[in-house]
């Protein structure tokens, strides 16, 4: 051990050659704040809490994903990118970062890093507040109120003129849209930023000062609780979702619309503002914490025993030092980085990374973790728009799904991997077996969701050329009489039939009535001349014929998550255990700036351009392909899970991009 961690470590860097005292720093005649800052156990809470915090931010946007893509009119391929955009700035410090972790103070650095991270949740809520209120019915004119006369089947009257066509768009709209994705896409940025310092050094530094057998049951804990964050992230997006986008600034007479309409969009940004502050409060505690803290006092007489050798070297003075200077060289770059200048690291940080990438048991984990991040970072980011989707859900009903369920039993497999791995005292070998099971069942769990669902409803005039070829609608040419816009958006849906139209006036209705009930307002659009007997109409879109399936498919994920995270403290201690200890750090680092560039990046945006070829209609906003309206539900869901089912597939999904 080198004289500079042991002195540091022991708090002696003035130590004089004289009788040393074999026992710790007094904490005891500190006063009890300082001894709390000096507690491994005390840190480990506070670093639970914030990485809970600062994973709330960025588990909100996927949360609220659906509803971001119909607010700024973006694709699901934009919006994972969007989605990943986080990992950019992540990716391009993390190693240096992570490697001169032990010259820095490490939880000053988290505690800055995490200030950064609040700075990038403001930016996130900024386009609401600087974007005109959201128009949910754009066919209207902007001095008309989005009324529901504005789409119906008026014979005489073409559309307005002063509507804007999708055709063409002023400049100034154009560079309002770039702006906001703008300062989405720089945010998103900030708080990868931000994170670097967070999980790199909090892990390092709870297995530098925790006893050796307790440094598994303490990680296992930290990503537990850190676990939470998403959960508490989609439970968040799925009360935040129920709230009307433009809660602080409702117009006149209130809005005509409830959370089922699909054109229905949440207070997305809210959940921004409260994530940053929980964060801001976080990390507090750490510009308090030192930089470096005795050992836990299970390790006390060993401590003791290194401090007495560290006296016995100082005494020996010039003659030691000259034999040590080879002892230095021989124990590798990795330790003695604190003296190394910039230049003289860039120089030699090759070697070092090489040597890491060679390690054959660092190699196999990381490329294993790969696959399963891939799997993982497409399903958080886009499952809750599947679930809308496929079972005919709300947004906040999914995300409460995964809230409630997936994530909470998600948490109770890393606890149980952490307990199992420190309770059975498992080696390198018997955490890798476990690592494998635990795929192999996951992969077993996942099999079913290929089959879980069904297929697309009829809409009239969209879906006629997936299946048997129906016809537009019921009645050919019953709309012809109607000046209907191609673009208008307000779907109606005849419930004996099961057809759906994308507006009234292209169902032919002429007129419409409100019907209170249970406080609740039921739009029904009446004289349709496309449906039997010039019948009634329900607003909204046509509920999916399997949506009692929702929760047979979310028990298998859950369950199947269950497992895959039992596998996810026994693979981190075979890195933090296989490799050595002066490399320690860097491994660390290593380790996450392969699962960004690997999984968290490209996975996002290979997910979203999957789910965007199976798209049937899209909504279109200058001239240009802004949100999908329909999905192919069995493209759907074919292509979204083939992404999550086959984690050893997960390096190359796009060769399930054209499995139909």
């Amino acid at each position: 051990m080198p004289d500079r961690d042991t002195k540091t470590t022991m708090g002696t860097e003035d130590m004089p050659e004289s009788k040393v005292s074999m026992e710790p720093r007094d904490l005891h005649q500190d006063s009890q704040p300082r001894w709390l800052f000096h507690n491994i156990k005390f840190f480990v809470l506070c670093h639970s809490i914030l990485q809970l915090a600062q994973l709330m931010i960025s588990g909100y946007l996927k949360s609220s994903i659906s509803t971001v893509e119909k607010r700024f009119g973006l694709s699901s391929q934009t919006s994972g990118l969007l989605a990943a955009f986080n990992e950019v700035g992540n990716v391009s410090l993390i190693l240096f970062v992570s490697y001169f972790g032990s010259r820095v103070h490490r939880p000053r650095m988290i505690g800055c890093g995490a200030l950064l991270v609040a700075l990038a949740g403001l930016l996130m809520a900024l386009p609401h507040f600087i974007s005109e209120p959201y128009r949910y019915n754009h066919n209207s004119p902007e001095n008309r109120s989005q009324d529901f006369e504005s789409s119906l089947c008026l014979p005489t009257t073409v559309a307005p003129a002063s509507v804007l066509s999708n055709d063409s768009c002023s400049s100034r709209t154009e560079t309002k849209h770039l702006t906001m994705v703008g300062i989405m896409f720089t945010a998103q940025t900030l708080l990868g930023i931000g994170a670097v310092p967070i999980q790199p050094y909090g892990i390092s530094y709870i297995d530098d000062f925790a006893h050796q057998s307790n440094s598994p049951l303490y990680i296992g804990i930290l990503f537990a609780a850190t676990t939470m964050g998403p959960g508490m992230a989609y439970g968040l997006g799925s009360f935040m979702l129920r709230l009307y986008v433009d809660i602080d600034r409702m117009p006149e007479g209130g809005i005509k619309l409830t959370s089922k309409d699909p054109r229905w969009v949440g207070a997305w940004w809210l959940g921004f503002l409260i994530s940053a502050g929980l964060v801001v409060l976080a990390a507090s505690p750490y510009f308090f914490f030192p930089r470096e803290m005795p050992k836990e006092k299970h390790e006390l007489h060993l401590r003791q025993k290194v401090l007495a050798g560290a006296v016995s070297i100082v005494s020996k003075g010039k003659e030691l030092s000259s034999q040590h200077e080879p002892l230095k060289k021989e124990a590798g770059l990795a330790q003695i980085a604190p003296d190394l200048t910039v230049v003289q690291f860039i120089k030699v940080f090759p070697r070092v990374l090489v040597r890491t990438l060679r390690h054959p048991i660092f190699l196999l984990v990381v490329l294993s973790q790969v696959c399963t991040s891939s799997m993982v970072a497409g399903m958080a980011t886009f499952l809750p728009k599947v679930l809308e989707r496929q079972f005919s859900i709300t947004a906040s009903f999914a995300n409460l799904l995964l809230g409630c369920l997936t994530i909470p039993l998600s948490i109770v497999g890393m606890v149980v991997g952490g307990v199992l791995v420190k309770r059975l005292h498992l080696n390198s070998m018997q955490c890798s077996v476990l690592c494998l099971l635990g795929s192999l069942l996951c992969l077993l769990l996942s099999l079913p969701l290929f089959f879980i669902g069904c297929s697309t409803h009829h809409i009239a005039g969209i879906t006629r050329d997936l299946g048997a070829q129906p016809e537009p609608s019921l009645f050919p040419g019953c709309a012809e009489p109607c000046s209907c816009q191609s673009d208008g958006f307000n779907p109606v849906c005849d419930t004996s039939a099961h057809v759906e139209y994308t507006t009234p006036c292209h169902a032919g209705c002429t007129g419409h009535v409100v019907q209170e009930a249970l406080g609740k307002s039921q739009v029904f659009y009446t004289n349709c001349s496309c449906v039997a007997g010039n019948g009634t109409v329900p607003a909204g879109s046509c509920d999916s014929a399997c949506s009692h399936l929702v929760l047979p498919f979310i028990l298998l994920i859950s369950v199947g998550a269950t497992v895959a995270s039992i596998t996810y403290t026994p693979s981190f201690m075979l890195i933090l255990r296989g490799v050595k200890k002066e490399d320690k750090i860097l491994a660390v680092g290593m380790q996450f700036m392969l699962l960004r560039v690997l999984a968290w990046m490209p996975s996002p945006v290979i997910h979203g351009s999957a789910i965007d070829t199976t798209c049937v209609h899209w909504a279109l906003s200058c001239g240009r392909r802004a949100v999908c309206r329909y999905y192919d539900h069995d493209l759907l869901r074919h292509r979204a899970t083939s992404h999550k089912q086959k984690p050893r597939h997960q390096c190359l999904p796009l060769r399930h991009h054209n499995a139909k």
